[in-house]
């Protein structure tokens, strides 16, 4: 079966390419509203593939019928939109003599031995491994705050799947981005909680507000190390990823400027979950950046920075690249630059300016854009009408499949976005993506259960089901299975960090909620009969129609129609509905493989 899909989708590669365009040509880079009388229910669809993760019939029936500005207006002012979503259900994993956390196992055993505990548990007085019960503890909340993070992903998808508010998620993950912050050196899911309802509450306001409220954020203090930003020793990574990504870009401030900013937010650290300076870690002296000469402090950097032509360009260039397209003309560049620094930088005013412009709407954005992965896999959710997130395909394995991972963006500097997704490999994954939501794995595993991906802890596991002493079993060179070896008697050491990383997986399944490990509940029968569909090309119209919004060739049209119906028998639904279920199934893969559902 994957190998007929491959055949189908190498032939669809290239039919994709005779796809007509859609939208009106002269509307390109003109930023005037769109009228009443030109918006359609093709502009709906498109604007909710964009402004959020796509739209079902009623959905696109409703907002065809409020107007392009009432529309617009409710998507990006999503305040007056009522919604009730329950909060992030905790495991309840942190306790307070955690923190401060270790930077680093030797860091927790070593104050372990200098003070006789760590992160709130004694060294024993005596006996063999004496600091065995702190390396637990340190690796416990290490593999604790992984498994929550992913639960954390699982709750976010759920928001995005079934929010009446697409927009605001859709922000949140475009900021996500943009202030770029991995659990993986974080390791602290509560400050990546707190991130990303700061990025949500923020995300469609004053950039100055949201840009202060990240740069004070635990989670972004963390990762750009602000612990060691301080008086007379400055660290220059959160001054140079300030100016470089989140501001300016490159080419618009000095090494001297860096170097300046820096000192500007030395002291700058969080207590735990708590923003704060310290005094006694702050430079006051006097700094020059960017022209501007005083006892800076972080805030009048941030300030200093808006104040410059290219953060408002820069800014609005990335927002405009990631909803409308990567083709971006300097002298647009400069007009939406210009226009968000004369709104004070209101986030909501420019994504209007966007959302209602004509040429938004215009040939070349529209089916312009390749979905990036989570925003994919939430979207195929939404349209098939799912309620909730599956747990089988684990929607963390499959975004990261796919090239991205929620709350494990590759660098500070995000993700790519365009055609970095697209690769023959990433194609495949795609589709076996959709596969694995069409046809659940019978054999699936749940990673959160089990550390699939850690060989030497499965390998560890084995040996001491085996009744091997730990010794023995931790051996890094391998083990001789012999009596001799099965009888070896443990051998001194203060610890065994792979005993520790073990237990430490141990302890966090003990108390980490486990995810619920549905599967799609798909019913594709009700679904066409539903819309009214008599024939197998009714059918593929209807699943074209609610699926993808890039035109499909008509090739490929007939082409997906006759493999329906060689499938059913018939072409005639009602003949074959007692069985009806599973040709759509294949029908519906082959869709979702399309090219033309990758882009929208």
């Amino acid at each position: 079966m994957r190998l007929l899909l491959l055949a189908w989708l190498c032939w669809a590669l290239s039919a994709a390419a005779a796809a007509p365009a859609m939208g009106a040509s002269e509307w390109k880079d003109d930023l005037r509203p769109i009228a009443d009388a030109q918006w359609t229910a093709a502009s709906a669809a498109h604007l909710l593939q964009r402004a959020g993760f796509g739209g079902s019939p009623e959905e696109i029936a409703a907002l065809t019928a409020l107007g392009p500005r009432e529309a617009v207006r409710r998507l990006v002012r999503w305040q007056s939109v009522p919604e009730d979503f329950v909060a992030f259900d905790e495991s309840g994993l942190h306790d307070p003599s955690l923190e401060p956390f270790p930077a680093s196992r030797p860091a927790a055993t070593d104050a372990a031995k200098r003070d006789g505990q760590s992160i709130g548990v004694a060294a024993k007085p005596a006996g063999n491994r004496r600091l065995q019960p702190v390396t637990n503890k340190f690796f416990y909340w290490l593999r604790a705050s992984r498994l929550e993070t992913h639960r954390l992903s699982y709750w976010w998808a759920q928001r995005m799947l079934v929010t009446t508010r697409p927009l605001q998620e859709k922000m949140a993950l475009f900021w996500h981005g943009h202030f770029a912050t991995s659990e993986e050196k974080v390791r602290d899911y509560r400050k990546m909680l707190r991130q990303n309802m700061l990025l949500r509450e923020k995300g469609n306001g004053s950039f100055r507000e949201l840009l202060i409220g990240v740069a004070q954020d635990p989670a972004m203090l963390a990762y750009l190390d602000a612990g060691v930003n301080v008086k007379g020793a400055p660290n220059e990574n959160f001054a140079r990823e300030i100016m470089e990504m989140f501001t300016l870009g490159v080419g618009h401030y000095s090494e001297q400027d860096i170097r300046e900013a820096a000192r500007a937010f030395t002291g700058w650290n969080a207590q735990d979950l708590q923003f704060t300076i310290d005094a006694s870690r702050h430079d006051d002296s006097i700094k020059r950046v960017l022209g501007r000469e005083g006892p800076l402090d972080g805030v009048d950097v941030i300030d200093t920075l808006l104040a410059q032509p290219a953060a408002g360009e820069f800014i609005a260039g990335k927002i405009y690249t990631y909803f409308v397209r990567q083709d971006l003309s300097p002298v647009l560049r400069t007009e939406l630059g210009a226009r968000f620094r004369a709104s004070r930088y209101d986030i909501a005013e420019l994504l209007e300016t966007i959302f209602l412009s004509r040429n938004f709407y215009s040939k070349a954005s529209v089916a312009s854009r390749v979905r990036p992965p989570v925003e994919l896999v939430v979207s195929t959710y939404r349209l098939a009408g799912l309620s909730q997130v599956p747990g089988v395909p684990d929607f963390n394995e499959a975004t990261e499949s796919l090239g991205q991972k929620l709350f494990y963006p590759p660098t500070v500097a995000g993700w790519a976005q365009g055609r970095s997704w697209i690769t023959p490999g990433l194609l495949i994954a795609r589709s076996n993506f959709a596969y694995d939501m069409v046809y659940p794995d019978i054999n699936f595993i749940p990673p959160d259960r089990y550390p699939s991906g850690d060989f030497k802890i499965r390998e560890l596991s084995d040996k001491l089901a085996l009744g091997m002493d730990v010794s023995s079993a931790t051996r890094l060179d391998g083990v001789d299975l012999s009596s001799t070896s099965m009888q070896m008697a443990d051998r001194d050491e203060e610890f065994n960090t792979r005993l520790a990383s073990y237990r430490g997986w141990q302890m966090a399944l003990e108390r980490v909620k486990p995810i619920a490990r549905t599967t799609a509940r798909l019913d594709l029968s009700r679904m066409v009969l539903g819309d009214g569909c008599r024939t197998a090309t009714d059918a593929v119209d209807a699943l074209l129609r609610r699926f993808v919004v890039a035109p499909v060739a008509p090739a490929t049209r007939t082409r997906l129609a006759e493999f329906l119906e060689r499938e059913l028998g018939t072409a005639d639904l009602a003949a074959a509905r007692s069985y009806l279920d599973e040709p759509l199934r294949q029908t519906l893969h082959l869709i979702l493989s399309l090219p033309e559902y990758q882009i929208g």
